[in-house]
């Protein structure tokens, strides 16, 4: 299976995404028919769908403007219209709104599941920080991902691995920081407009300082609900369970954080109501069955500990490692990818269709050089 594609970017934002969108021209095609499907799928007019995206493209202006620079950018480099660059950018909240405002019958699974685990320094048999998810998307995903490495001339440089048009989903940058999201669902979702998801991600990244990235997870305003766990390559990290309007921290225990995507939080389940559980009812136990996977090898871990705790294959297909299946709409589901992270070596692993594919590739935040074949994937190949 063919390794995600990597591009290295530099320069100001538009010029920036003007070499993503000229480099990856096919795959954010791809990305685009993907949502704009969606949208059709639920009889949403074109007038209708102008009228969304144009309401979170000022959203996007308002929080950086320099997001959006960088979104005419891929529009211009890719020759794909601005309006569907943006609606791959807030896909989550175009979509899903789409779906709530739809005329026609809808069956169909809302968002990405996924299973995220934080390894902290003192059960990593390196020292360093490890970080990771499995990403539960639509299959045809793996067509469509890409990784970016981003030279900046302000901010720390970051590697991120995200959808062809996408500004930044998971990722690592060289202060150390990294982050993982995934989905959770409640009862104050889209009542408010707010700020896309991924461009939360992107802020993230962007930070020199912890405290501020966790300044941007916790207090910028969302549409809808999300889990977003960041990191420090100094060793410490927390689990945001995030509501539109307010976030719930967890903290590692035993020198771990798991999450699924179900709201575990007590404060949270004190104030809020999930929502979600009807589409990813496998949650309950995702999260305990990595956590009890971990725990088995032993107190030293390594990147490769984590990623047997992700292949799981327990209770196949509703598993940690989805193989693809039909979702509830008639949509084929899967883990799209596997990603494993070590900020401190500024290092990122990545499978595609984990369930189907062992075989990663590395990708390296430091030098200019080619993504390259796992040394450890060969050997688990062959087992």
């Amino acid at each position: 299976m063919s390794p995600f594609p990597l591009v290295t970017l530099s320069g100001a934002p538009q010029a920036r995404g003007r070499q993503y969108g000229a480099a990856l021209k096919d795959r954010i095609a791809r990305s685009a028919a993907l949502y704009g499907g969606a949208l059709e799928k639920y009889g949403i007019r074109a007038a209708h769908k102008a009228a969304l995206i144009a309401e979170y493209a000022q959203k996007i202006a308002d929080f950086d403007e320099n997001y959006l620079e960088e979104m005419r950018g891929i529009a211009e480099g890719s020759g794909v219209a601005l309006d569907d660059i943006v609606m791959i950018n807030a896909r989550t909240e175009v979509v899903a709104l789409a779906r709530a405002q739809s005329t026609k019958p809808v069956d169909d699974e809302l968002d990405d599941g996924c299973t995220g685990a934080m390894l902290l320094p003192e059960r990593s048999a390196s020292g360093n920080l490890i970080h990771g998810q499995n990403w539960d998307w639509r299959a045809e995903c793996a067509e469509t991902g890409v990784v970016l490495r981003v030279r900046q001339d302000h901010g720390p440089d970051y590697l991120t691995f995200v959808e062809a048009g996408g500004l930044a989903r998971s990722g690592l940058n060289a202060a150390g920081i990294s982050i993982t999201a995934n989905y959770l669902e409640c009862e104050r979702d889209y009542t408010k407009l707010g700020i896309p998801l991924g461009l939360i991600r992107r802020k993230v990244l962007e930070q020199e300082h912890f405290a501020l990235a966790a300044k941007a997870v916790a207090t910028t305003p969302k549409s809808c609900s999300n889990n977003i766990m960041v990191a420090s390559a100094a060793g410490f990290g927390i689990d945001f369970e995030c509501a539109p309007d307010e976030a719930f921290p967890l903290y590692p225990e035993d020198g771990m954080i798991v999450h699924a995507n179900h709201w575990v939080s007590p404060v949270a389940l004190a104030k809020l109501r999930d929502t979600g559980i009807p589409h990813v009812p496998e949650s309950f136990y995702r999260d305990w069955r990595v956590r009890k996977i971990l725990q088995e090898q032993g107190r030293l871990l390594t990147r490769e500990s984590l990623k047997k705790a992700l292949f799981d294959d327990f209770l196949s297909p509703y598993a940690v490692c989805r193989p693809p299946r039909p979702a509830d709409g008639g949509n084929l589901t899967a883990t799209v990818a596997m990603i494993v992270m070590e900020p401190a070596l500024g290092i990122m692993e990545i499978a595609p269709l984990p369930a189907i594919n062992r075989q990663f590739t590395t990708y390296r935040l430091h030098g200019d050089g080619a993504a390259e074949p796992s040394a450890a994937a060969a050997v688990a190949l062959e087992h």
